[in-house]
Protein backbone atom coordinates (compact mmCIF):
# COMPACT_ATOMS: atom_id res chain seq x y z
CA UNK A 1 0.00 0.00 0.00
CA UNK A 2 1.18 3.48 -0.80
CA UNK A 3 2.09 5.28 2.42
CA UNK A 4 3.24 8.66 1.16
CA UNK A 5 1.27 11.32 -0.65
CA UNK A 6 2.88 12.10 -4.03
CA UNK A 7 2.82 15.49 -5.59
CA UNK A 8 -0.16 15.85 -7.95
CA UNK A 9 0.74 15.26 -11.56
CA UNK A 10 -0.77 16.60 -14.75
CA UNK A 11 -0.92 13.15 -16.33
CA UNK A 12 -2.74 14.26 -19.47
CA UNK A 13 -3.31 17.21 -21.73
CA UNK A 14 -6.88 18.56 -21.26
CA UNK A 15 -7.20 18.96 -25.03
CA UNK A 16 -6.30 15.30 -25.48
CA UNK A 17 -8.84 14.32 -22.84
CA UNK A 18 -11.60 16.16 -24.71
CA UNK A 19 -10.64 14.67 -28.09
CA UNK A 20 -9.92 11.08 -27.06
CA UNK A 21 -10.90 10.47 -23.43
CA UNK A 22 -10.97 6.68 -23.59
CA UNK A 23 -7.36 6.38 -24.73
CA UNK A 24 -6.29 8.71 -21.93
CA UNK A 25 -8.30 6.81 -19.33
CA UNK A 26 -7.00 3.46 -20.63
CA UNK A 27 -3.43 4.67 -20.17
CA UNK A 28 -4.17 5.81 -16.63
CA UNK A 29 -6.16 2.68 -15.76
CA UNK A 30 -3.37 0.36 -16.83
CA UNK A 31 -0.72 2.48 -15.12
CA UNK A 32 -2.51 2.11 -11.79
CA UNK A 33 -5.91 2.01 -10.12
CA UNK A 34 -5.64 5.44 -8.45
CA UNK A 35 -3.74 8.57 -9.48
CA UNK A 36 -3.16 11.86 -7.74
CA UNK A 37 -3.87 14.47 -10.42
CA UNK A 38 -4.33 18.18 -10.79
CA UNK A 39 -7.99 18.88 -11.45
CA UNK A 40 -9.41 21.46 -13.83
CA UNK A 41 -9.69 23.87 -10.89
CA UNK A 42 -5.92 23.61 -10.34
CA UNK A 43 -6.34 21.72 -7.07
CA UNK A 44 -5.14 18.17 -6.37
CA UNK A 45 -7.56 15.26 -6.54
CA UNK A 46 -7.49 11.47 -6.61
CA UNK A 47 -8.71 9.80 -9.81
CA UNK A 48 -10.04 6.22 -9.49
CA UNK A 49 -10.02 4.33 -12.79
CA UNK A 50 -10.90 0.64 -12.38
CA UNK A 51 -14.42 -0.77 -12.40
CA UNK A 52 -14.51 -2.65 -9.09
CA UNK A 53 -12.87 0.22 -7.22
CA UNK A 54 -15.26 2.76 -8.77
CA UNK A 55 -18.33 0.63 -8.09
CA UNK A 56 -17.40 0.07 -4.46
CA UNK A 57 -16.48 3.71 -3.94
CA UNK A 58 -19.82 4.98 -5.30
CA UNK A 59 -21.62 3.11 -2.52
CA UNK A 60 -19.00 3.58 0.24
CA UNK A 61 -20.65 5.51 3.12
CA UNK A 62 -17.22 6.84 4.15
CA UNK A 63 -17.05 8.84 0.92
CA UNK A 64 -19.23 11.87 1.51
CA UNK A 65 -20.98 14.06 -1.07
CA UNK A 66 -21.22 16.90 1.45
CA UNK A 67 -18.71 19.63 0.60
CA UNK A 68 -18.36 20.44 4.28
CA UNK A 69 -16.15 17.34 4.56
CA UNK A 70 -13.61 18.78 2.13
CA UNK A 71 -10.39 19.76 3.85
CA UNK A 72 -9.65 23.49 4.31
CA UNK A 73 -8.14 24.93 1.18
CA UNK A 74 -9.30 21.95 -0.85
CA UNK A 75 -12.28 21.55 -3.16
CA UNK A 76 -14.66 24.47 -3.26
CA UNK A 77 -16.44 24.00 -6.58
CA UNK A 78 -18.89 26.46 -8.03
CA UNK A 79 -20.65 28.47 -5.35
CA UNK A 80 -24.41 27.98 -5.62
CA UNK A 81 -26.89 29.71 -3.31
CA UNK A 82 -28.45 27.44 -0.66
CA UNK A 83 -31.72 27.36 -2.60
CA UNK A 84 -29.97 25.50 -5.44
CA UNK A 85 -27.23 23.73 -3.49
CA UNK A 86 -29.41 21.79 -1.04
CA UNK A 87 -29.91 18.89 -3.42
CA UNK A 88 -29.25 15.14 -3.40
CA UNK A 89 -25.88 15.53 -5.15
CA UNK A 90 -24.51 17.35 -2.11
CA UNK A 91 -26.07 15.25 0.66
CA UNK A 92 -25.41 12.18 2.78
CA UNK A 93 -27.80 10.19 4.97
CA UNK A 94 -29.90 10.92 6.93
CA UNK A 95 -30.91 14.02 4.90
CA UNK A 96 -30.28 12.19 1.63
CA UNK A 97 -32.45 9.27 2.79
CA UNK A 98 -35.27 11.57 3.94
CA UNK A 99 -35.40 13.59 0.74
CA UNK A 100 -35.01 10.61 -1.57
CA UNK A 101 -37.90 8.85 0.18
CA UNK A 102 -40.10 11.92 -0.17
CA UNK A 103 -39.26 12.41 -3.84
CA UNK A 104 -39.98 8.73 -4.50
CA UNK A 105 -43.53 9.32 -3.24
CA UNK A 106 -44.06 11.93 -5.95
CA UNK A 107 -41.81 10.61 -8.73
CA UNK A 108 -43.70 7.34 -9.10
CA UNK A 109 -43.48 4.68 -11.84
CA UNK A 110 -47.06 5.61 -12.76
CA UNK A 111 -46.11 9.25 -13.33
CA UNK A 112 -43.20 8.18 -15.54
CA UNK A 113 -45.33 5.69 -17.47
CA UNK A 114 -47.94 8.38 -18.17
CA UNK A 115 -45.23 10.26 -20.06
CA UNK A 116 -44.60 7.43 -22.53
CA UNK A 117 -47.17 8.51 -25.11
CA UNK A 118 -46.35 12.25 -24.78
CA UNK A 119 -42.66 11.39 -25.30
CA UNK A 120 -43.51 9.42 -28.42
CA UNK A 121 -45.74 12.22 -29.76
CA UNK A 122 -43.04 14.81 -29.10
CA UNK A 123 -40.40 12.70 -30.85
CA UNK A 124 -42.67 12.22 -33.86
CA UNK A 125 -43.51 15.93 -34.03
CA UNK A 126 -39.84 16.93 -33.92
CA UNK A 127 -39.00 14.45 -36.68
CA UNK A 128 -41.97 15.71 -38.73
CA UNK A 129 -40.53 19.21 -38.56
CA UNK A 130 -37.09 18.25 -39.89
CA UNK A 131 -38.07 15.46 -42.30
CA UNK A 132 -38.56 17.76 -45.35
CA UNK A 133 -35.12 19.35 -44.87
CA UNK A 134 -33.03 16.30 -45.76
CA UNK A 135 -30.36 17.28 -43.25
CA UNK A 136 -30.23 18.75 -39.75
CA UNK A 137 -28.23 19.18 -36.58
CA UNK A 138 -29.74 16.50 -34.37
CA UNK A 139 -28.59 18.14 -31.15
CA UNK A 140 -30.41 21.44 -31.69
CA UNK A 141 -33.38 19.98 -33.58
CA UNK A 142 -34.04 16.68 -31.77
CA UNK A 143 -31.79 15.46 -28.94
CA UNK A 144 -32.04 18.85 -27.21
CA UNK A 145 -35.73 19.79 -27.62
CA UNK A 146 -37.09 16.33 -26.76
CA UNK A 147 -35.76 16.07 -23.15
CA UNK A 148 -36.53 19.70 -22.33
CA UNK A 149 -40.12 19.20 -23.48
CA UNK A 150 -40.39 16.02 -21.41
CA UNK A 151 -38.89 17.49 -18.26
CA UNK A 152 -41.07 20.60 -18.51
CA UNK A 153 -44.15 18.40 -18.93
CA UNK A 154 -43.06 16.40 -15.89
CA UNK A 155 -42.49 19.49 -13.76
CA UNK A 156 -45.62 21.21 -15.03
CA UNK A 157 -43.97 24.13 -16.83
CA UNK A 158 -46.43 25.51 -19.39
CA UNK A 159 -45.10 25.99 -22.95
CA UNK A 160 -45.30 29.80 -22.73
CA UNK A 161 -43.29 29.73 -19.47
CA UNK A 162 -40.37 27.70 -20.80
CA UNK A 163 -37.19 29.69 -20.66
CA UNK A 164 -33.80 29.31 -22.27
CA UNK A 165 -32.84 26.33 -20.10
CA UNK A 166 -30.25 25.08 -22.59
CA UNK A 167 -28.32 28.33 -22.39
CA UNK A 168 -28.42 28.32 -18.58
CA UNK A 169 -27.37 24.69 -18.17
CA UNK A 170 -24.66 24.99 -20.86
CA UNK A 171 -23.19 27.91 -18.96
CA UNK A 172 -23.04 25.95 -15.70
CA UNK A 173 -21.69 22.69 -17.17
CA UNK A 174 -18.99 24.34 -19.28
CA UNK A 175 -18.41 27.84 -17.86
CA UNK A 176 -16.36 30.30 -19.88
CA UNK A 177 -13.24 31.20 -17.81
CA UNK A 178 -13.05 34.51 -19.66
CA UNK A 179 -16.61 35.43 -18.67
CA UNK A 180 -17.23 34.17 -15.11
CA UNK A 181 -20.13 36.59 -14.73
CA UNK A 182 -22.20 34.50 -17.14
CA UNK A 183 -22.34 31.58 -14.69
CA UNK A 184 -23.56 33.89 -11.94
CA UNK A 185 -26.18 35.31 -14.29
CA UNK A 186 -27.37 31.79 -15.14
CA UNK A 187 -27.66 30.92 -11.43
CA UNK A 188 -29.69 34.07 -10.75
CA UNK A 189 -31.94 33.32 -13.70
CA UNK A 190 -32.56 29.73 -12.60
CA UNK A 191 -33.21 30.72 -9.00
CA UNK A 192 -35.61 33.46 -10.05
CA UNK A 193 -37.43 31.17 -12.44
CA UNK A 194 -37.97 28.34 -9.94
CA UNK A 195 -38.94 30.70 -7.11
CA UNK A 196 -41.62 32.22 -9.31
CA UNK A 197 -42.76 28.86 -10.66
CA UNK A 198 -43.19 27.35 -7.19
CA UNK A 199 -45.18 30.40 -6.08
CA UNK A 200 -47.48 29.98 -9.08
CA UNK A 201 -47.91 26.25 -8.41
CA UNK A 202 -48.96 26.96 -4.83
CA UNK A 203 -51.71 29.24 -6.11
CA UNK A 204 -52.83 26.84 -8.83
CA UNK A 205 -51.62 23.25 -8.23
CA UNK A 206 -51.98 20.72 -11.02
CA UNK A 207 -51.26 17.04 -11.70
CA UNK A 208 -47.50 17.44 -12.09
CA UNK A 209 -44.36 16.59 -10.17
CA UNK A 210 -43.74 20.08 -8.81
CA UNK A 211 -47.26 20.35 -7.40
CA UNK A 212 -46.82 16.93 -5.77
CA UNK A 213 -43.49 18.00 -4.24
CA UNK A 214 -45.06 21.24 -2.97
CA UNK A 215 -47.83 19.21 -1.33
CA UNK A 216 -45.22 17.09 0.43
CA UNK A 217 -43.39 20.21 1.54
CA UNK A 218 -46.48 22.04 2.79
CA UNK A 219 -48.52 19.14 4.19
CA UNK A 220 -45.78 17.12 5.84
CA UNK A 221 -43.34 19.98 6.45
CA UNK A 222 -40.44 17.63 5.80
CA UNK A 223 -38.81 19.54 2.95
CA UNK A 224 -37.31 22.95 3.59
CA UNK A 225 -38.02 25.61 1.00
CA UNK A 226 -34.37 25.50 -0.11
CA UNK A 227 -34.58 21.72 -0.48
CA UNK A 228 -37.73 22.07 -2.57
CA UNK A 229 -36.21 24.62 -4.95
CA UNK A 230 -32.99 22.58 -5.13
CA UNK A 231 -34.96 19.48 -6.08
CA UNK A 232 -36.68 21.30 -8.92
CA UNK A 233 -33.30 22.57 -10.10
CA UNK A 234 -31.72 19.09 -9.92
CA UNK A 235 -34.60 17.42 -11.76
CA UNK A 236 -34.32 19.95 -14.57
CA UNK A 237 -30.53 19.97 -14.70
CA UNK A 238 -29.87 16.22 -14.46
CA UNK A 239 -33.03 15.08 -16.24
CA UNK A 240 -32.45 17.36 -19.19
CA UNK A 241 -28.70 17.68 -19.60
CA UNK A 242 -27.77 14.01 -19.29
CA UNK A 243 -30.56 12.80 -21.57
CA UNK A 244 -29.52 15.19 -24.36
CA UNK A 245 -26.03 13.70 -24.32
CA UNK A 246 -27.23 10.10 -23.96
CA UNK A 247 -29.34 10.44 -27.13
CA UNK A 248 -26.67 12.36 -29.05
CA UNK A 249 -23.76 10.11 -28.09
CA UNK A 250 -25.81 6.98 -28.78
CA UNK A 251 -26.77 8.20 -32.24
CA UNK A 252 -23.17 9.03 -33.10
CA UNK A 253 -21.96 5.65 -31.84
CA UNK A 254 -24.49 3.77 -33.95
CA UNK A 255 -23.71 5.77 -37.07
CA UNK A 256 -20.00 5.11 -36.53
CA UNK A 257 -20.69 1.36 -36.20
CA UNK A 258 -22.84 0.45 -39.20
CA UNK A 259 -22.85 -3.26 -38.37
CA UNK A 260 -24.38 -2.51 -34.95
CA UNK A 261 -26.84 -0.08 -36.50
CA UNK A 262 -27.87 -2.76 -39.00
CA UNK A 263 -28.30 -5.29 -36.19
CA UNK A 264 -30.57 -2.92 -34.29
CA UNK A 265 -32.61 -2.12 -37.39
CA UNK A 266 -33.01 -5.86 -38.02
CA UNK A 267 -34.10 -6.47 -34.41
CA UNK A 268 -35.76 -3.26 -33.14
CA UNK A 269 -37.04 -5.09 -30.05
CA UNK A 270 -33.44 -5.02 -28.77
CA UNK A 271 -33.58 -1.26 -28.21
CA UNK A 272 -33.64 -1.67 -24.41
CA UNK A 273 -30.40 -3.68 -24.11
CA UNK A 274 -28.88 -1.49 -26.85
CA UNK A 275 -29.43 1.64 -24.76
CA UNK A 276 -27.67 -0.02 -21.81
CA UNK A 277 -24.66 -0.82 -23.99
CA UNK A 278 -24.64 2.67 -25.52
CA UNK A 279 -24.68 4.19 -22.02
CA UNK A 280 -21.67 2.05 -21.14
CA UNK A 281 -19.82 2.64 -24.39
CA UNK A 282 -20.00 6.44 -24.45
CA UNK A 283 -22.15 7.68 -21.60
CA UNK A 284 -23.00 11.29 -20.79
CA UNK A 285 -21.23 11.41 -17.39
CA UNK A 286 -17.47 10.71 -17.48
CA UNK A 287 -17.01 11.34 -13.76
CA UNK A 288 -19.30 10.62 -10.83
CA UNK A 289 -19.97 13.52 -8.48
CA UNK A 290 -16.87 14.20 -6.35
CA UNK A 291 -16.47 12.54 -2.96
CA UNK A 292 -14.70 13.49 0.29
CA UNK A 293 -13.52 10.76 2.70
CA UNK A 294 -14.76 11.31 6.23
CA UNK A 295 -11.79 9.23 7.42
CA UNK A 296 -8.57 7.95 5.93
CA UNK A 297 -9.43 5.30 3.31
CA UNK A 298 -7.63 2.87 1.03
CA UNK A 299 -8.78 2.44 -2.58
CA UNK A 300 -6.97 0.11 -4.94
CA UNK A 301 -4.17 -0.25 -2.40
CA UNK A 302 -3.63 3.53 -2.27
CA UNK A 303 -4.10 5.42 0.98
CA UNK A 304 -6.17 8.61 0.69
CA UNK A 305 -6.41 11.03 3.64
CA UNK A 306 -9.70 12.32 4.99
CA UNK A 307 -11.00 15.47 3.32
CA UNK A 308 -9.22 14.93 0.00
CA UNK A 309 -11.19 15.15 -3.26
CA UNK A 310 -11.89 11.82 -4.98
CA UNK A 311 -13.01 11.62 -8.60
CA UNK A 312 -14.52 8.33 -9.78
CA UNK A 313 -14.04 7.83 -13.50
CA UNK A 314 -17.10 6.12 -14.93
CA UNK A 315 -15.61 6.46 -18.40
CA UNK A 316 -12.52 4.50 -17.36
CA UNK A 317 -14.54 1.92 -15.42
CA UNK A 318 -16.84 1.26 -18.38
CA UNK A 319 -13.87 0.35 -20.59
CA UNK A 320 -12.13 -1.80 -17.97
CA UNK A 321 -11.25 -5.20 -19.52
CA UNK A 322 -11.31 -6.70 -16.03
CA UNK A 323 -15.11 -6.30 -16.10
CA UNK A 324 -16.16 -6.06 -19.76
CA UNK A 325 -14.80 -8.32 -22.49
CA UNK A 326 -13.34 -6.35 -25.41
CA UNK A 327 -14.62 -3.15 -23.79
CA UNK A 328 -13.66 -0.76 -26.61
CA UNK A 329 -16.02 -2.60 -28.96
CA UNK A 330 -19.65 -1.48 -29.24
CA UNK A 331 -21.84 -4.58 -29.02
CA UNK A 332 -25.59 -4.07 -28.66
CA UNK A 333 -25.91 -7.79 -27.87
CA UNK A 334 -23.74 -7.41 -24.76
CA UNK A 335 -25.23 -7.62 -21.28
CA UNK A 336 -24.18 -4.15 -20.15
CA UNK A 337 -26.57 -3.82 -17.22
CA UNK A 338 -23.61 -3.61 -14.84
CA UNK A 339 -22.74 -0.15 -16.16
CA UNK A 340 -22.61 2.72 -13.67
CA UNK A 341 -23.89 5.53 -15.89
CA UNK A 342 -27.01 5.87 -13.73
CA UNK A 343 -25.23 5.46 -10.41
CA UNK A 344 -25.21 2.64 -7.88
CA UNK A 345 -26.50 1.93 -4.40
CA UNK A 346 -28.23 4.76 -2.56
CA UNK A 347 -27.01 7.13 -5.26
CA UNK A 348 -28.76 5.31 -8.09
CA UNK A 349 -30.52 7.85 -10.28
CA UNK A 350 -34.17 8.42 -9.35
CA UNK A 351 -34.88 9.42 -12.93
CA UNK A 352 -33.31 6.31 -14.48
CA UNK A 353 -36.63 4.85 -15.77
CA UNK A 354 -37.47 8.16 -17.46
CA UNK A 355 -34.01 8.53 -19.02
CA UNK A 356 -34.14 4.98 -20.37
CA UNK A 357 -37.63 5.46 -21.77
CA UNK A 358 -36.70 8.73 -23.48
CA UNK A 359 -33.56 7.28 -25.05
CA UNK A 360 -35.33 4.14 -26.25
CA UNK A 361 -38.21 6.09 -27.81
CA UNK A 362 -35.94 8.77 -29.29
CA UNK A 363 -33.59 6.29 -30.96
CA UNK A 364 -36.33 3.93 -32.15
CA UNK A 365 -38.33 6.79 -33.70
CA UNK A 366 -35.26 8.30 -35.35
CA UNK A 367 -34.09 5.04 -36.92
CA UNK A 368 -37.57 4.11 -38.05
CA UNK A 369 -38.23 7.49 -39.68
CA UNK A 370 -34.89 7.82 -41.47
CA UNK A 371 -33.66 4.48 -42.89
CA UNK A 372 -30.84 6.27 -44.72
CA UNK A 373 -29.63 8.30 -41.75
CA UNK A 374 -25.92 9.15 -42.06
CA UNK A 375 -23.36 11.53 -40.60
CA UNK A 376 -22.98 14.79 -42.48
CA UNK A 377 -19.39 15.56 -41.44
CA UNK A 378 -15.97 13.88 -41.73
CA UNK A 379 -15.28 10.84 -39.50
CA UNK A 380 -12.96 12.85 -37.25
CA UNK A 381 -15.13 15.96 -37.28
CA UNK A 382 -17.13 15.47 -34.07
CA UNK A 383 -16.91 18.50 -31.77
CA UNK A 384 -17.30 17.79 -28.07
CA UNK A 385 -18.23 20.14 -25.29
CA UNK A 386 -15.17 21.44 -23.40
CA UNK A 387 -16.13 19.83 -20.11
CA UNK A 388 -14.88 16.99 -17.92
CA UNK A 389 -18.29 16.84 -16.24
CA UNK A 390 -20.40 16.14 -19.31
CA UNK A 391 -19.58 14.07 -22.36
CA UNK A 392 -21.71 15.59 -25.09
CA UNK A 393 -21.64 16.85 -28.65
CA UNK A 394 -21.88 20.50 -29.56
CA UNK A 395 -23.46 19.55 -32.88
CA UNK A 396 -24.47 16.36 -34.70
CA UNK A 397 -25.01 17.17 -38.40
CA UNK A 398 -26.78 14.34 -40.25
CA UNK A 399 -28.42 13.76 -43.60
CA UNK A 400 -31.29 11.43 -44.38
Amino acid sequence: MQTTTPEPLALFDPAELMADPYSVYARLREAGPVHRITGTDGLPAWLVTRYEDVRQAIADPRLSLDKRHAKPGGYHGFALPPALDANLLNMDPPDHTRIRRLVSKAFTPRRVELLREPVRRTADALLDSIAPLGRADLISSYAGPLPITVICDLLGVAPHERQDFRSWTDTLVAPDPARPERAKEAVRALLGFFTGLLAAKRLAPADDLLSALIALRDDEDRLTEDELISLAFLILFAGYENTVHLIGNATLALLNHPEQLAALRAHPSRIGPAVEELARYDGPVPLAIRRFPTEDVTIGGVGIPAGETILLSLAAAHRDPRRFTDPDRLDIGRDATAHLALGHGIHYCLGAPLARMEAEIALAALLDRFPKLALDFPPDGARWRPSMRARGLLRLPVRY
